[in-house]
C-alpha cells in the first residue's frame, strides 16, 4: 500500500508541474504586432533597458545554457529556489539536531 501512495504522490507533483505549463494560454498580440511575452522577468527588462541606452553595447559573456522558452527558463529558476531552501532546511535541521543531542548527552563545549 505504501508504495502505491509513494506513486500517487509523485503523479500528482508531476502533474501540478506540468498542467499549469500545458494549459497556460498566450495572449494576444499587442498593439505594435508583436507578440506578448508571458514568464518575463528582471533580466530581459535589464537587457531591453540596457539596449535602449547603449543601442551598440555588446555583451561580454554568453549563457551556458538557453532554456527553449521562458516557461522552462521560470522552472529551472524555481527548481533552483526550492533546491536552495531545501538545502538551506536540512542544514539548519541537522544543526539543531546535533545541538539537541549534544545538550542531552552533556558533551556540549563551551568557549
Amino acid at each position: 500500500m505504501k508504495r502505491y501512495q509513494n506513486m500517487l504522490l509523485l503523479l500528482a507533483v508531476v502533474a501540478l508541474i506540468a498542467l499549469p505549463l500545458w494549459m497556460i494560454r498566450k495572449p494576444a498580440r499587442g498593439v505594435n504586432s508583436k507578440q506578448a511575452v508571458i514568464f518575463t522577468g528582471a533580466d530581459d527588462k535589464a537587457k531591453d533597458l540596457v539596449g535602449s541606452i547603449a543601442p551598440g553595447y555588446k555583451a561580454w559573456a554568453r549563457p551556458l545554457m538557453e532554456p527553449p522558452s521562458g516557461e522552462v527558463g521560470s522552472m529551472l529558476f524555481a527548481l533552483q529556489a526550492a533546491l536552495g531552501a531545501g538545502f538551506i532546511g536540512y542544514y539548519i535541521g541537522v544543526s539543531t539536531t546535533r545541538a539537541k543531542m549534544r545538550r542531552e548527552s552533556g558533551t556540549e563545549t563551551r568557549c
